[in-house]
């Protein structure tokens, strides 16, 4: 199954794993869970659409550069419901 995304982990040690996700026009990244507190900061100027697990729907207007934080539990689907360009964002995840 093609999901429309992908991410490359740029590095990961005993503290942090950082992960550059790309998801492109039309794509997302499936239902998943956040173990850990982690930071986005986006690299373009764009707007996602996250839906929780339970299926509120939020509209996230990214501006490149502007970091934003969640706490660990976090589960949803991030969807790109562009037709233009991917969106792009570093997520630094802290493990310990």
């Amino acid at each position: 199954m093609t999901t429309g995304s992908h991410g490359e982990i740029q590095l990961e040690n005993d503290w942090f794993r950082v992960t550059q996700w790309t998801i492109d026009p039309g794509g997302a990244i499936p239902m998943h869970r956040h173990d850990h507190e982690y930071v986005v900061v986006p690299l373009v100027t764009d707007t996602m659409h996250v839906v929780t697990a339970d299926g509120t729907e939020i509209v996230a207007e990214l501006v490149a550069g502007q970091s934003y934080s969640r706490p660990a539990g976090s589960e949803h689907t991030v969807e790109n419901r562009g037709d233009l360009q991917p969106i792009v964002f570093v997520e630094v995840e802290r493990l310990s």
